[in-house]
Order: C-alpha cells, then structure tokens, then sequence
C-alpha cells in the first residue's frame, strides 16, 4: 500500500511540474497559434536564475540569511523571463504570427541562440543549487512512505500558481481582454482592445510560467543549458492533450500524462514507459482530435 501511494505521489509530482511547464504554452499557443521552440530554455533562464541569486546570497549576505534565497529567485526568475519573453515577442513573434512553420524554425534557432549563451556565460557542466535548509527532508506518514518536503512545496506552488492565473482569467479586466482575444481575435479588435498589447503581455506572462518552472527544477537536480529539452516535447503534448486554449484541459492533462508515464516506468522501464504514454496519447487524439476539452465560441480560425 505504502508503495502505491509512494508512485501516486511521484506521479502527482511530476504532473506539477509538467503543468507548471506546460501552462505558458497553453496560454501562447491558444492564443497566437505559435509553437514556441524556445520555451525550454525559459525554463533554462529561470534554473540558472536560482543559481545566480543563490551565489549573490553566499557571497553578500549573513549564512542566516541564506534560507530565503529561493523565494527571492522565485521572483527573479518571473521578472527576467517575462523581460526576456516580451523582447522575443516584439521583435520576433509579432513578425510571425500566420506563419507556423516559419515561427518553429525560428523559435527553434532562438533556442539554439540561447543555450550556446548558456555555455558561453556559465559553462557547458552542470551545475548544483543547494536547496534552503526547510525544504531539507520529508514528511514521515509512515516507515515506508516519506514525502519529500521538496515535491510537496513544488506541487503548493504550482497550485498557488493555478490559482493566480484562474483570478487573473476569469476575474480581472486583463484576463476577460485575453479570453476574449483567444476566443475571436477580429471581434475583439473591432470592440477596441489591443490585440498586440494582449498578445505581447500573453506571450511575457507564459515565459515567466516557465522561468517560474525552471527554478522548482533546480530543487530536484543540477541544472545546465538543455535542461528545457528534457520536458519542452512532454509539455507539448499535455497542451495537446488537454485541449488548445483551457485552463482545466491542461490541467487534467498534465495529472494524466504525470501518472500514467510514472504507473508505467514503474511496471515497465523508463524507456517503454514513455514509448506506451505517447501512444495511449495518439490513440485518444485518433478519438478526440481536439484534446479533452476545447473551446466552445463562433471562430476558430
């Protein structure tokens, strides 16, 4: 039983941090229809965010300061991709929008750009950000089962972040004007709202979602300029999965590619366990060619 709910909660785990991943995609690819390449290395971005913040704190403030870095760099890491996020859209993505396979190719050598940055500023190992002292440990539910402090504050953090974007979406002036923009761009100009501006904000805020990312990453592991490319295909496909443009789409569609990829590794190996997920994925596409849950509005272009 202990063992069940220990794959439950590795499976719960990774399907935060894939929905984390994965919402910034939802929210550009809904609206603009570009597929975003470089996303990854937003996650880069805010990975090497939490490690710069981390060696600032060492190098200039007192040891019992130190424990504190990590929500400085949860910050840090927001604001920098976002900045980054909104430079790429205006002078790049604006130019693209219409034209998918031109806005891959060149999404794709913006993240090619950007990780050979990486390695020319921090080098081309990886390397280690030391977690705060209260994320140290787990939780003792029982002698087999402990939960790692460090997932358990990942999955808190990605459902704060859910629910900051839920408020913004549906209860803000800001998110009725993005919703509005996803669901029928033409009628949305005609009503006098900046598409532009909407779509330049959009695309910062989902760049920012995956800087966000990129630093919960930092406390499972060393980091290094292709971290993004480990998760960018698995986030691809549970925006896929979910449904072009939904908030509960993604969401469910990150719990069912986390715990069925996790229940499969375990049963199968790491390898087979990813191969049956993709294609229970292209079966249930075969089925539901628009995802679990679509949009429901007059156009769709």
């Amino acid at each position: 039983m202990s063992l069940l709910l220990l794959q439950l909660f590795n499976g719960l785990s990774l399907s935060s941090i894939l929905l984390l991943i994965a919402i910034g995609l939802a929210i550009t690819f809904g609206l603009m229809n570009v597929m975003n390449m470089a996303h990854g290395e937003f996650i880069m971005i805010g990975a090497y965010m939490a490690y710069l913040v981390q060696q600032w704190f060492q190098k200039f403030l007192p040891a019992s300061a130190f424990g504190w870095y990590f929500i400085v760099s949860l910050g840090v890491a927001f604001a920098v991709a976002f900045f980054v996020g909104w430079l790429l859209e205006v002078f790049l993505i604006r130019f693209m929008y219409g034209r998918p396979l031109d806005s891959l190719l060149a999404t794709w050598g913006v993240s090619l750009a950007l990780q050979q940055l990486a390695r020319t500023i921090f080098g081309a190992p990886n390397v280690a950000v030391k977690a705060p002292e209260w994320l140290e440990g787990g939780l003792h539910l029982s002698a087999d089962l402990i939960l790692p402090y460090k997932r358990l504050f990942i999955i808190a953090l990605v459902a704060l972040c859910i629910l900051v974007i839920y408020m913004y979406l549906y209860h803000s002036a800001g998110g009725r004007r993005m919703r509005a923009v996803m669901q029928n761009r033409e009628m949305a100009a005609c009503l006098g709202i900046s598409t532009r501006r909407v779509d330049a904000q959009s695309f910062a805020f989902g760049s920012a979602m995956a800087g966000i990312a990129g630093c919960a990453l930092t406390l499972l592991g060393p980091i290094g300029p292709t971290i993004g490319t480990y998760y960018i295909v698995d986030a691809f496909m549970v925006v896929v999965l979910g449904g072009i443009g939904k908030l509960i789409g993604t969401v469910a569609g990150a719990l069912g590619i986390g715990v069925f990829n996790t229940a499969l590794e375990y049963t199968t190996s790491a390898t087979l366990g990813k191969v049956l997920v993709f294609t229970l994925i292209i079966a249930f596409l075969q089925w539901k060619p628009m995802g679990l849950v679509t949009i429901r509005s007059r156009s769709l272009d």
